[in-house]
């Protein structure tokens, strides 16, 4: 059975930091990359515990709602 959760952007934005990388452990509500828009830092966090099988986004990039952010797994 596959766990896999998606995170995904729920706001255009900038990804302003990567905080998190493929492979790392991570637990509910740790900071996986931090989005800029309107000047305001938005952390995206992990809503459940496992590992970062994949990160979908780079510094700089531009993000749209629905746009896939990482996978825990």
């Amino acid at each position: 059975m596959d766990m896999s959760e998606e995170i995904r952007a729920e706001m255009v934005a900038n990804v302003w930091k990567v905080v998190a990388s493929t492979g790392d452990t991570v637990s509910e509500g740790d900071t996986l990359v931090i989005l800029e828009s309107m000047k305001m830092e938005i952390p995206v966090v992990a809503e459940s515990e496992g590992v970062v099988t994949q990160l979908a986004v780079n510094e700089g990039d531009v993000v749209q709602d629905g746009d896939l952010i990482a996978i825990i797994g």
